[in-house]
């Protein structure tokens, strides 16, 4: 019997590898000569450069940067050949804010301008970035201006950051871009489609988790809507900017803007090119079934996140796939369309009496997945 297990990670709980590992062991507790493969799978979220590093057998590089709240933070990215892979919220991500902290207005993408800098020093020329969690809605302005593009105000001098900033921005260089970039290749890894301004734009959707009330999310979006139409006068005419309504425009607080515009970046979905990039494919061919999870499987698994995609994938083999969660919030139609989406039985690892604090402990969830993983082979 050969099994593939493609985890997403448990959130806070276990990495897409801890999950799939502790999976694994409970496979071969229940039946010792199954051939088990773990592979790891993300969705542009939390774990997706841990996913790719992994596929690709990737080098980590540690660099201190420029933080959201402009204080040194200790990052990384990872080089595989001349592909660097990097996750933005390790350099401007919302979780090295304090919740008191957070203030949109003056977070910066610095640090991540500063990271692919870095890398494209180093030689590398292929870029996959995920851009989930950031604490930041400066439009990309602060990556921007780290790659060396001038933003500058009425007097000619360099914006300070943070959105803060685009109050006084005033005229675009792009001219002053680090030649070294200019031969690169930038795949942007998201998983939200918003556009960059608007009621469905970055500031009002995402704006108030990094700290904007309603006034500054009007502000907020008033200035990504000047930083567009800046844009748009600073570009060649043989490259014209990307609408403020393109979906995934708004990425990021914006940096899905900057990407397109300044960087040619494409913005692809999270889980479509971890699938590619894992090859899970290769590995699937010849398999009998797919285990796959996260830590709340709910009815929004079955549109797009990482599960869906996996068991997507499985059924063009005709392979039978069954998902484990820490937590299931499922009805009667949510089950329907899980099953549409081609996962055809969800399992919870965590024990009914068992407190969700506990279940949460890392050695506890651990302990959970192999038991599940163990009880569902030996019933099979």
């Amino acid at each position: 019997m050969k099994i593939v297990i493609a985890m997403d990670s448990f959130k806070g709980t276990m990495t897409s590898l801890e999950a799939g590992e502790a999976a694994k062991t409970g496979v071969l507790r229940a039946v010792p000569d199954a051939e088990v493969i773990v592979r790891p799978l993300a969705d542009g979220g939390e774990g997706t450069m841990e996913s790719l590093c992994y596929a690709h057998e990737a080098v980590s590089r540690p660099v201190t940067v420029t933080g959201p709240l402009g204080t040194p933070v200790a990052a990384s990215y990872a080089v595989s050949g001349r592909t660097a892979i990097l996750d933005m919220a390790s350099a401007c991500g919302l979780v090295l804010v304090p919740k008191e902290l957070r203030d949109p207005m003056k977070t910066t993408t610095r640090g991540l301008g500063e990271l692919i800098l870095a890398a494209a020093e180093e030689g590398c020329r292929d870029f996959l970035i995920g851009i989930g969690g950031s604490a930041t809605n400066d439009g990309g302005a602060g990556m921007l201006a780290a790659l060396g593009i001038s933003l500058l105000d009425p007097d000619g001098r360099p914006i300070p950051d943070g959105a803060q900033g685009l109050r006084s921005l005033q005229r675009i260089d792009t001219g002053t871009l680090a030649p070294v970039l200019r031969d690169c290749r930038f795949r942007i890894i998201c998983d939200v489609t918003n556009p960059l301004c608007g009621k469905s734009g970055a500031s009002f959707v995402y704006g108030p988790q990094k700290g904007a009330d309603p006034a500054m999310c009007e502000e907020l979006d008033s200035l990504l809507g000047r930083f567009a139409a800046l844009t748009e006068a600073a570009l060649p005419e043989d490259a014209a900017a990307p609408a403020a309504d393109t979906p995934s425009a708004g990425a990021a607080g914006g940096l899905g803007f900057a990407f397109l515009a300044f960087l040619g970046g494409q913005l692809l979905r999270g889980i479509d090119i971890v699938l590619t990039e894992t090859r899970l494919a290769d590995y699937l061919q010849g398999a009998d079934m797919l285990l796959t999870g996260e830590g709340r499987i709910d009815r929004q698994t079955a549109f797009g996140k990482a599960p869906a995609g996996a068991a997507a994938l499985a059924k063009k083999y005709g392979l039978p796939v069954i998902a484990f969660a820490g937590m299931l919030k499922v009805s009667e139609e949510d089950a329907r369309l899980l099953r549409e989406a081609g996962i055809d039985e969800c399992r919870v690892i965590t024990p009914p009496d068992m407190p969700h604090e506990t279940a949460k402990q890392p050695a506890v969830a651990r302990t959970n997945m192999t038991a599940a993983a163990e009880h569902f082979f030996r019933t099979l």
